[in-house]
């Protein structure tokens, strides 16, 4: 059976791999890819409302609802900004040299310490393809905090968040200030890191603003190892 990580009456969330589609795309049901809400409705026999949902390279956790008025009951509180969804990225060195030379970006050099934090304003824009900065855009704000680098293989570790849920926010927002997740050759990465995956986990979901009476049983928070 898929990952399950939290079951109750009114939601469940599960683990979603690299390379799975959250809810069928624009394509229907026969897409190339596996669908994990429609695996998890076959496997269960529920049907399932996403709450949220993860880019197709992306891996983490998921939350869905299992009837109308717990769907309901969660898009307010994404809506209100009241869920923090927490992300493992590992991404290059800084360099700007993905970024086109008539792109205005202000390319600011940053010296990094552990656990620098930084708050991250923008506006965001998208096409078909992909995110964009644009000064027509949707207000954003990404928290990042730098971990320091991988005993292993040498990336940059970050935590982030998106305090603003736009498509694509972390990968356009750490690519626009030069450090590219690895694999995400869309923001500019220049190296493989997975099959239809890139270095980005969605590994907490912290429910702790939401009072307990109004939690409809999910715990404070769920969180699954952030190592990638």
């Amino acid at each position: 059976m898929t990952d399950l990580i939290f079951h109750n009456e009114h939601f469940l969330i599960a683990l979603k791999p690299a390379g799975v589609l959250t809810v069928p795309d624009r394509g229907g049901v026969d897409s190339a890819h596996p669908v994990l809400g429609l695996r998890l409705q076959d496997e269960l026999g529920v049907r399932l409302s996403p709450v949220h949902r993860l880019d197709l390279p992306v891996a983490g956790l998921v939350l869905f609802a299992l009837n109308a008025d717990a769907h309901k009951i969660a898009n307010t509180w994404f809506e209100d900004r009241v869920v923090h969804k927490t992300y493992r990225a590992w991404t290059h060195p800084q360099s700007f040299a993905h970024i086109p030379a008539h792109v205005r970006n202000p390319r600011h050099v940053i010296t990094l310490v552990n656990d620098l934090q930084f708050d991250w304003y923008g506006k965001i824009d998208r096409n078909k393809r992909r995110a964009f900065e644009s000064a027509r855009g949707k207000p954003s704000l990404t928290l990042a905090q730098y971990l320091g680098r991988h005993t292993t293989h040498g990336h940059l570790v970050w935590n982030v968040e998106p305090v603003t849920g736009r498509p694509h926010q972390l990968r356009l927002d750490l690519s626009r200030h030069g450090f590219p997740i690895v694999g995400d050759a869309l923001y500019g990465s220049t190296k493989n890191f997975a099959p239809e995956a890139i270095a980005l986990k969605a590994f907490r979901l912290d429910f702790s603003a939401i009072a307990e009476s109004e939690r409809l049983g999910l715990p404070e928070r769920v969180q699954i190892d952030p190592e990638l």
